[in-house]
């Protein structure tokens, strides 16, 4: 009864390091994400700490392979040491996790007030006439999230910009996608975007953090599982005699 007990807890532990391997892709590809969609919203955004947990997953996802591979190898050659380091390094990576989801939660709860620090200056600097990156910046996120201003369409009415165009139209990445001939002037504002971009921005921001959140908590979940399987196969490897044998070769006197 004891080596069933065993063998499946090494079945099962063989087949969690198969998933390590797989949740270290699915971690780097959330890592690789956050910075990428950062990149697309630096400019409303610009506390880069907030990348922090970013960069420790990516790191964990790069050590997860690491472990599923040492996971491997200790547990067919049953080697204690293995094991032993095995649930070691789980246990800091299970610590490192925890402390994502922390920050993660606090940098979140932060998005809003940086956002609408950053928002205000960005928006006063728009020049749609030779647009720098930030001017571009502003045109891509008021298209990809078809929004246009900061709370609605009439905050371009206090934008340098406007007022040096003298047109009485905001930029045209305000037009719906559904308006035939828009030319974003303020006297059709059905062609216009009515929600503003702020509220937008943060709760995309807030989405891409929560993603990191959620995906440091389910693989600390599989790691607990992992080092509990492994404990198993240590603690009654060095208990049960029978196991001792087995393993050795040998017979009962």
């Amino acid at each position: 009864m004891g080596q069933c007990g065993i063998t499946s807890s090494k079945t099962v532990l063989v087949f969690l390091n198969l998933i390590f391997w797989g949740a270290a892709g699915i971690l780097c590809y959330v890592g690789a994400y956050v910075f990428i969609t950062y990149d697309d919203y630096d400019h409303f955004f610009e506390d880069v700490y907030t990348l922090i947990p970013a960069v420790v997953i990516i790191a964990v996802g790069a050590l997860l392979f690491i472990i599923g591979l040492i996971g491997c190898c200790a547990t067919i050659r049953e080697s204690r040491c293995g094991l032993a380091t095995f649930v070691i390094i789980l246990l800091l990576v299970f610590v490192t996790e925890v402390v994502v989801v922390v920050l993660g939660y606090i940098y979140r709860a932060k998005v809003e007030n940086e956002v609408d620090r950053s928002i205000q200056k960005v928006y006063k600097t728009y020049n749609g006439t030779n647009p720098d990156a930030a001017s571009r910046a502003i045109d891509y996120v008021q298209r990809q999230l078809h929004c246009c201003g900061i709370h609605n369409y009439s905050d371009w009415e206090n934008t340098d910009w406007f007022k040096e165009t003298k047109n009485q139209s905001v930029p045209l990445s305000c037009c719906r996608e559904t308006a035939s001939n828009c030319n974003g002037s303020l006297a059709n504002p059905s062609d216009l975007y009515a929600e503003g971009c702020e509220a937008l921005v943060v709760k995309k921001l807030q989405e891409i953090m929560m993603h990191v959140i959620w995906a440091a908590l389910a693989f600390a979940a599989i790691q607990l599982l992992g080092m509990l399987c492994a404990c198993i196969v240590l603690c009654r490897r060095s208990r049960d005699p029978a196991y001792e044998l087995l393993i050795t070769g040998g017979t009962y006197a």
